[in-house]
């Protein structure tokens, strides 16, 4: 039997899929081996969290689940500020406190969350938040792709957690991004359980 992926059937769900073209993870044009995967992880992650953000209402990103807790709109903002501080950090070789104000100032609420993500991180529609990740997606690949896998590969001895590789650092980002993607869920379901009616 031919076991190609020419030869196996596929459906017509399957092509329509928000995952199909992002399923295949290894190289891309442009990156170096090991990159390529980490972008394959980067990409797809992504697209996972763009699914569970159609149709959102500003009144849906604004939503609060609890006094302590943080809305929508500021964790996906959150998201990209990580992605930021990440790129500062990796790419320029600059410490956090050297962050500039102009960095603090714009990404500075989302990155903290908190009560000043709350009282600052609000009133923006869905394209905002969308655009926020997709500039910064787009800052990252670029600088990505000037990159090899012996700097993906490097060790930074003294990082907080303990010796890390840039590897680890991005991947961080990824598992970050499913980490606030599992808060996100959990706001959804409570949105939809609030509005469903009520049984007297």
């Amino acid at each position: 039997m031919n076991n190609t992926p020419e030869a196996l059937p596929t459906s017509k769900s399957s092509v329509n899929s928000p995952l199909a073209g992002f399923s295949v993870f290894g190289p891309k044009a442009g990156y170096s081996p090991q990159i390529s995967i980490l972008v394959s992880q980067l990409d797809w992650m992504r697209r996972v969290l763009l699914t569970r953000l159609q149709n959102l209402t500003q009144e849906d990103l604004d939503w609060l689940p609890g006094p302590e807790g943080n809305t929508i709109g500021a964790l996906l903002l959150h998201l990209a500020a990580s992605e930021t501080y990440y790129q500062i950090h990796t790419f320029e070789g600059l410490p956090w406190a050297n962050t500039s104000q102009e960095i603090k100032q714009r990404w500075g609420p989302a990155m903290k969350l908190g009560d000043l993500g709350r009282r600052l991180v609000k009133g923006h529609d869905l394209m905002f938040y969308t655009n926020a990740l997709e500039e910064v997606r787009e800052r990252t690949l670029a600088g990505l792709r000037k990159r090899d896998d012996s700097w993906l590969m490097s060790i930074d001895e003294n990082w907080f957690w303990g010796p890390t590789n840039n590897l680890c650092k991005w991947f961080h980002i990824c598992e970050h991004e499913s980490h606030h993607l599992g808060q996100i869920d959990l706001h959804l379901k409570s949105l939809r359980a609030k509005r469903m009616p009520s049984v007297s």
